[in-house]
């Protein structure tokens, strides 16, 4: 008999999941596997932080789920999930599809794998892995999430963030200001910033004289992302063999926080 987790779908999350997962291809073998525990079984590796070979021998087998969570990272299906979830949210919130405001961070993790590729050493930091660059809207969705080497300054990293944003511009078509912290600023990078896709970058510092936790206004959307991705352990750090396995896992997470909200 399956056993019940706590990560498990309900009835009327998986309904309205099952919408957007591509169709069994035709000809070949007949699908044998039921989509709805592949998800079941992804969301239960996310959130309990597991080997892909350790999970639980009641779900699928986990080479089937892994080649199914690897197919739908390779044709872009998480990430279209991802979107169609961010435009529900924010339409239930009554915000327009498209934000005009956003935030941006970075956030340096130790890597947990010798076989990772793209791993550097950050020296303010004093972490050798990745580090994750994250733009989120005002209500802290994710917009873009870039992993990167530690070593890559937050400035470079952006110009990651903006050059993939700048492909899909049917998400920053009202995108006029992104509030930054103090390693965004200089005059040459946001003259660049503005010059090339017509965004504001606007810095928020903390207080010189500020000490311990100190709530920064408008930034503090992004901090409350982070909080919302150390929910799930596979994040505690990097594990992952490649950047683009993490960056697809951050929106795995942020899939599984909207679907719980929206069902």
């Amino acid at each position: 008999m399956k056993l019940s987790y706590p990560t498990d779908m309900s009835q009327e999350q998986w309904e309205l999941l099952s919408k957007l997962l591509p169709s069994a291809k035709s000809g070949g073998r007949p699908r044998s596997v039921a989509l709805r525990a592949i998800i079941n079984a992804i969301f239960s590796i996310l959130v309990a932080g597991c080997a892909w070979r350790m999970l639980p021998n009641d779900f699928p087998k986990w080479k089937t789920v892994y080649h199914y969570f690897r197919v739908w990272r390779l044709d872009g299906t998480w990430e279209r999930i991802h979107a169609h979830f961010v435009q529900w949210e924010r339409a239930v919130q009554g915000h327009e599809a498209v934000p005009s405001a956003a935030s941006m961070d970075s956030q340096s993790v130790r890597t947990a794998t010798p076989a990772a590729i793209a791993v550097g050493f950050d020296g303010g930091k004093r972490i050798k892995g990745r580090k994750r660059h994250l733009i989120v809207d005002t209500l802290g969705l994710v917009m873009m999430v870039v992993v990167t080497a530690a070593n890559i300054s937050d400035q470079q990293g952006a110009r990651f963030i903006f050059k993939r944003l700048a492909a899909l511009p049917e998400r920053i078509a009202r995108l006029a200001l992104i509030w930054v912290d103090g390693t965004y600023e200089g005059i040459d990078f946001m003259k660049w910033t503005m010059d090339t896709y017509r965004w504001m970058l606007e810095t928020i510092k903390r207080a010189d004289n500020g000490k311990g936790f100190v709530l920064l206004p408008k930034r503090w959307v992004v901090e409350r992302t982070w909080g919302w991705l150390n929910w799930s352990r596979r994040l505690s750090k990097d594990y992952e063999v490649l950047p683009e396995t993490s960056e697809t896992f951050i929106y795995v997470a942020m899939i599984r926080l909207m679907l719980r909200r929206l069902a």
